[in-house]
């Protein structure tokens, strides 16, 4: 963490206590005198591993848009699904609210997420302010609980299990790269430290 954290003021985020940063050295965090809670970290090129890990993550979500996600078999008929069938249909089926709902939570938040996230760190890594960094890393932080791909996964695992036993379901290439999106954007958000890209941005001019 830089210097000019010295000049920042932090809230816990479990008992809004308010206190001054302070620097802190590779592998150490800050916990909240009162509650306990942990604030920040110092993580070892953190900005670096979290590009990474999202140059990553954009690669696997084009594989789980391209691909099919599950091949339904029975009876003779075959139907193929993607990512995105599944909202699809419920919008054809009227169900917009609902429709509209996991197609932004599964596909199109994760999405903004990711291409935001190296909008703000590709420059930074060049030392370098992209345009609205501040307003886009903001954006971000705003959406990213709503990027509940998680629940999406958690859908399918359900629907596998009650359907397995009257069709047979064949595994697409969509859903494998659809896990590991899950797995290094868990990765990217456990790298990135907020602090430290706001502080980077701050001392841009």
């Amino acid at each position: 963490m830089s210097k000019a954290a010295n000049n920042s003021l932090i809230a816990c985020h479990d008992c809004d206590l308010l206190f001054r940063a302070r620097p802190l050295r590779n592998g150490e965090r800050a916990a909240c005198p009162r509650c306990g809670a942990v604030l920040y970290h110092q993580r070892p090129q953190a900005i670096n591993r979290a590009l990474i890990y999202s140059l990553t993550s954009l690669i696997f979500f084009g594989l789980a848009n391209i691909f099919p996600f599950m091949t339904f078999q029975m009876q003779g008929r075959e139907q193929v699904t993607f990512l995105t069938s599944g909202g699809f249909e419920l919008l054809q089926q009227g169900f917009w609210g609902l429709g509209v709902l996991v197609l932004s939570v599964g596909v199109l938040l994760p999405f903004l997420r990711i291409i935001g996230t190296l909008y703000v760190l590709i420059p930074l890594e060049f030392n370098i302010e992209a345009w609205k960094a501040k307003e886009t890393f903001k954006f971000i932080e705003a959406i990213t609980p709503w990027a509940m791909m998680e629940v999406l996964m958690l859908g399918v695992i359900v629907a596998y299990v009650k359907l397995i036993d009257i069709t047979t379901i064949v595994l697409g290439a969509s859903l494998y790269s659809f896990a590991a999106l899950i797995f290094f954007m868990t990765l990217s958000a456990a790298a990135l430290e907020p602090l430290e890209v706001w502080e980077r941005l701050e001392q841009r001019p």
